[in-house]
């Protein structure tokens, strides 16, 4: 089983396998039915003040990824992040964000969690 981080605006893909939506607000300019995403676990999206914070350019990427991680503590988001390891135990998964860098975003932290 693979977990891997794609755009949400990028075109499906055969072996995307579970599409799995990691970002809270859904992506502007994209109709649903187009992004065909399977789940959509809010709980998992980092809060708004880390994400503020991350996005002023306040600090590094790697202090974002600590911060993230200590929020995935809670219990609301160690459920939503059960239920998509469950997912990867069943097949591939794609997780996808709007992010314009996904390799410097919450979604490759994730995919590192799932994947270790």
């Amino acid at each position: 089983m693979s977990v891997r981080v794609r755009r949400v605006y990028d075109p499906v893909e055969r072996d995307d396998g579970a599409r799995v939506l990691v970002d809270r607000l859904w992506p502007r300019g994209l109709a649903k039915d187009a992004a065909r995403v399977d789940e959509w676990p809010k709980a998992l999206t980092p809060s708004t003040e880390l994400r503020r914070w991350y996005h002023a350019g306040e600090g590094s990427y790697e202090e974002f990824a600590e911060r993230y991680e200590t929020e995935l503590a809670s219990e609301e988001a160690s459920e939503a992040l059960d239920g998509v390891r469950e997912l990867v135990r069943r097949g591939d998964v794609t997780l996808l964000t709007a992010s314009k860098t996904p390799e410097q975003s919450h979604a490759t932290v994730l995919a590192r969690l799932l994947e270790g």
